[in-house]
């Protein structure tokens, strides 16, 4: 039987170094990798580079650079300015990772795509069902939320049935020891700086002071630029009082911020547009789903209702702290990713 020839992102880092090696013992396999924005990709492409010799792989590199600051930087900078809290990974997974970048990796004559997610595909009855990865803390799924019946049709992860320990000690028994002490980086174009510092730095002109004000209309304090804030912030924001201040609103319009007390911070009934439906199919209405609106939420009760063409409202079964308008709420049914839709405001 003809060996699957299959296209593996690497990073350098662990995940994508085991999923190459996983997939070399029965697989034609071949590593490729991402040329973004990232500010140190020397240093990666050289880490990419050794992994690939150890294994005993070819490595390509597929720059990406223009199409990403096309896609990824203008989204997020454009996002940030409009007072909304941008999710960058799930743009680029969608538009990037498993657009341009699949269709280099199939471009080159490859079967299918693997990466090193933690997350699983099962096809069933030609319709193929994105789920949680087995291992909770490390589940990657909701990042993945905007890939199509398409993308998913031709990847692979081969770490999804697997805990993240499992992966290291597998690394270690093939000599791999030094995985353990690297760094992972939630957005690869940030390095080191904050969301805030890296948007100061990029378009200074947009650094514009603007009010801090009370739900009731009172000025109490000067922020420093919108793009610095987001939904639930309390740190930074220089207003002693008994209890403290957070951030209920980013209002573009008028340039300031909205703060109120931890109360204020809960909503029961949210608004998603911009729906993706990753099963293939819009999910059934006036039923109950799980439901994360941010990565780390570990997700929560809530009946979907569509309210016109574009718009669903999400009913939730209790009251939901800090929704931030630009993030995504993805929809479950239990391990299965249903759709995501982005958080209006």
């Amino acid at each position: 039987m003809k060996r699957k020839r299959v296209g593996v992102a690497m990073s350098g880092g662990v995940d994508s170094t085991a999923c190459a090696l996983i997939l070399k013992a029965d697989c034609e396999v071949r590593g490729f990798f991402m040329e973004l924005a990232q500010p140190d990709i020397a240093r990666q492409k050289e880490l990419a580079q050794e992994r690939a010799d150890r294994i005993g792989i070819h490595l390509d590199i597929i720059d990406l650079k223009r199409q990403f600051k096309d896609k990824v930087l203008s989204y997020f900078s454009g996002r940030y300015f409009a007072g909304l809290t941008p999710n960058p990974c799930m743009v680029c997974n969608g538009e990037i990772k498993f657009g341009l970048f699949m269709e280099a990796m199939l471009a080159a004559d490859m079967d299918l795509v693997a990466t090193g997610h933690y997350a699983r595909v099962h096809e069933d009855c030609g319709r193929y069902r994105l789920l949680a990865g087995t291992d909770r803390k490390k589940d990657q799924s909701y990042f993945l939320a905007r890939l199509n019946q398409q993308q998913l049709s031709r990847v692979l992860f081969p770490l999804g049935a697997m805990r993240k320990e499992e992966t290291y000690l597998l690394m270690e028994r093939h000599g791999f020891a030094d995985f353990r002490r690297q760094e992972s980086q939630d957005i690869c174009f940030l390095g080191r700086e904050s969301a805030g510092d890296y948007l100061a730095r990029l378009l200074p002109e947009k650094t514009v002071p603007g009010p801090v004000m009370t739900r009731d209309g009172r000025q109490i304090g000067t922020h420093r630029g919108l793009f610095r804030y987001t939904i639930g912030q309390r740190r930074g924001l220089g207003l002693p009082d008994a209890t403290p201040w957070y951030v209920l609103a980013v209002e573009a319009e008028g340039n300031r911020i909205i703060v109120g007390k931890e109360d204020d911070l809960y909503s029961g009934r949210i608004r998603i547009g911009n729906l993706h439906w990753t099963a293939g199919r819009p999910a059934a209405e006036e039923i109950e789903y799980t439901v994360r609106i941010r990565y780390s939420h570990r997700g929560a009760t809530a009946v979907l209702r569509r309210l016109d063409q574009d718009c669903y409202e999400l009913a939730f079964a209790e009251r939901q702290r800090a929704v931030t308008p630009g993030q995504f709420a993805v929809i479950y049914t239990g391990d299965e990713v249903v759709g995501a839709g982005e958080i209006l405001r």
